[in-house]
């Protein structure tokens, strides 16, 4: 009988050790891999078999049981992160299992840039082809709510700035991201804004943000275009900039400001309206809001493109007449 323990018990270690080895063998080979890079998502909740089973769906050959066993021993059974990852050949499951429960996700990238409308932004969701289109269909009122904005307009609201995102998430989440990163800038520079400004509130500089971020590309001249802009609404002057007017039109505009245009009164057309228009134009960046926020002290009323990029700034009508003469050659400034 002691002789059959003692075999007994030589095959159970032997067993061990046959086990031990062929697990040890299947965390440390390279997995066979249908392309050279597979990508899958792991949903919120799955278990490390369920997951192995997707990532086998994907491309991977994997044995799920045999990856809950490894996961299960080396104590990482309940740490699977959920996200999108990527594997190239040459993986092994235990690097696989290291990637699931470190969270070593990859990310996508979405850019809103300066200057883009709303229609813009929604446009280049729909198109991203790793985003969950779940604002497809929505109306601006619904996709404000989901998002929890309070405000009835979305034009303006989404901060331009990369954000990264994992595979197939939700285009909602997205926007809500960009929408509370403009909040928060905003609500931050207009705690430091300048003193006596003619601005009523956060929306009202995001509004005067948005034509700075039109007028002009070139960074040393923003604080002197929201000069202009803030010493007109000081005095009751109108604004007359030719993006607001352009926002106005739509999708009528062709790509030509004609005379009539800025003369057939709309909401936006600050031609023909004193005071900021009733909603930003576009989305614009910090230092459009710092412009609009901090202007630099002046008394320009007026400017024009000098056509390299830069404008010439003017505290009276004759000299900013004489500067469109010499600039622009008969054309218009503001």
């Amino acid at each position: 009988m002691q002789k059959l323990i003692v075999k007994l018990s030589l095959l159970a270690v032997l067993g061990l050790i046959v086990a031990i080895a062929a697990l040890g063998w299947f965390a440390l080979r390279p997995l066979d891999l249908k392309t050279e890079l597979v990508d899958f998502t792991v949903e919120r909740g799955a278990s490390m078999r369920g997951a192995a089973r997707v990532i086998r769906q994907a491309g991977v050959e994997i044995q799920p049981e045999m990856l809950a066993v490894l996961a299960r021993l080396t104590g990482k059974a309940n740490s699977i992160k959920a996200g999108s990852y990527e594997v190239t050949r040459g993986v092994t499951a235990w690097q696989l299992l290291l990637k699931l429960t470190a969270g070593d996700v990859t990310q996508r990238e979405f850019r809103i840039i300066e200057g883009w409308t709303f229609r813009q932004v929604l446009a280049a969701l729909q198109a991203h082809p790793d985003l969950r289109h779940d604002a497809a269909g929505l109306s601006s009122a619904e996709i404000l709510q989901r998002i929890g904005a309070s405000e009835s307009n979305p034009e303006g609201l989404f901060f331009p700035d990369t954000y990264l995102f994992d595979r197939q998430s939700s285009e909602l989440a997205v926007l809500r991201r960009a929408y509370q990163e403009m909040q928060r800038l905003v609500d931050t520079a207009w705690a430091g804004r300048g003193a006596n400004l003619p601005l009523k509130s956060p929306y009202e500089a995001l509004i005067l943000a948005s034509i700075i971020e039109k007028e002009t590309g070139r960074e040393d001249d923003r604080a002197l275009v929201g000069s202009v802009f803030i010493n007109r609404l000081r005095i009751g002057m109108r604004l007359q900039t030719d993006p607001t007017v352009i926002y106005g039109l739509g999708e009528s505009f062709d790509g030509n400001l004609r005379r009539r245009d800025l003369t057939s009164d709309t909401p936006y057309n600050t031609y023909t309206r004193t005071g900021l228009p009733p909603t930003p134009i576009a989305m614009p960046g910090l230092a459009s809001i710092q412009a609009a926020l901090s202007p630099a002290d002046t008394r320009y009323l007026y400017f024009v493109a000098r056509g390299d990029g830069s404008s010439h700034f003017s505290q009276s009508l004759d000299e900013h007449n004489q500067a469109v003469n010499q600039f622009q050659k008969g054309g218009k400034g503001q």
